[in-house]
């Protein structure tokens, strides 16, 4: 589903955060590394609500902290007690432990809550970070993926369907409420202090990699991630983006630089040994993620630079070397 165009777009290289206005931003997920990132950067010159379940006892002081599950009415009160400008839906469950029931409520019902209150109270704008994998790594995938390329992602990986849903669930609300600014940002893989699959695995002592592949791989720096989603919340600005890092290079290159020994297996016995570790708890990788190191998925971003202004501002290697220097 191609996105409608922006109404307008900020400055080149300016800084997106629109000025202070008589609402507050919430801040969902904030308790996470990139939410907490986000928080402090806004607070600075908003208001900003940070919603989530998880203890924040380190926040900033003129930030308020609401313990909320968003599946709950008790969120509908965040909305009805004050004018809120702005919303930033980082709240998205990826643990892949968790059962696909779980996923489903926390992410999808969870979400779709959140899009019934921002309807209900005209909420001005809505930020929501996606993701690339809901592309998915496939063999026949073009070498840049543009915002209109479907969203294949779960055709093999059941785990990231929820993730294509609220995606989905993102782009019909940008469709059906156009007085709503609603963005849907799509990141490359994230890298820093982050706990996600992509760190997590060039954080191994030693790295498995998939004899005969060696695809062409886009990272991004967390902060990088932050920026984009403050250049987000500039008026006027709505649609989908993907934001990519620097330029991609060879999963290879990403393991030399980082100076990991691989050890090189073939795919299938690759595939049956992450199974038998996955069903014994000794990996935090399900094998469906093994089309990481195998297939390319990599994106265009040329949109987010035209229009959002973005550009990353981490260089290469250091991206790259964060997952070790900025463990959280």
């Amino acid at each position: 589903m191609a996105p409608p165009p922006t109404r307008s777009a900020p400055p080149k290289g300016a800084e997106a955060t629109p000025p202070r206005g008589t609402g507050a931003i919430i801040v969902t997920g904030a308790c996470g590394r990139l939410g907490r990132q986000v928080v402090r950067l806004l607070h600075r010159d908003r208001r900003v609500i940070a919603v989530d379940r998880r203890a924040f006892p380190d926040r900033p002081k003129d930030v308020s902290h609401e313990q909320i599950d968003l599946r709950r009415k008790k969120l509908k009160d965040l909305f009805r007690a004050q004018p809120i400008e702005a919303v930033v839906h980082l709240g998205v469950m990826h643990n892949p432990r968790a059962s696909s029931a779980e996923h489903h409520s926390w992410n999808v019902t969870g979400f779709a809550k959140l899009l019934e209150y921002a309807s209900q109270f005209s909420l001005p704008k809505l930020v929501v970070l996606s993701s690339a994998n809901v592309y998915g790594p496939q063999a026949d995938n073009a070498q840049f993926l543009t915002e209109d390329a479907p969203l294949l992602g779960g055709a093999r990986f059941s785990e990231i369907r929820d993730l294509i849903e609220v995606d989905m669930l993102a782009q019909s609300f940008l469709w059906k409420h156009p007085s709503t600014e609603t963005v849907v940002l799509r990141p490359v893989h994230i890298l820093g202090g982050v706990k996600n699959a992509a760190a997590n695995f060039l954080r191994l002592p030693t790295v498995p990699t998939l004899m005969g592949f060696d695809p062409m791989i886009q990272v991004i720096h967390e902060a990088d991630v932050v920026h984009a989603l403050t250049l987000a919340l500039a008026p006027g600005v709505r649609g989908i983006y993907n934001i990519a890092g620097p330029e991609p290079l060879p999963l290879s290159r990403i393991l030399k630089t980082l100076g990991r020994p691989t050890v090189p297996v073939p795919y299938t016995l690759g595939k049956a040994l992450v199974k038998r570790l996955w069903s014994l708890r000794l990996t935090s990788f399900p094998a469906p993620e093994l089309d990481h190191i195998r297939f390319v998925c990599m994106v265009d971003d040329a949109r987010a630079r035209a229009e959002l202004g973005y550009a990353p501002r981490v260089d290469l290697d250091t991206t790259i070397r964060s997952v070790d220097v900025e463990q959280w």
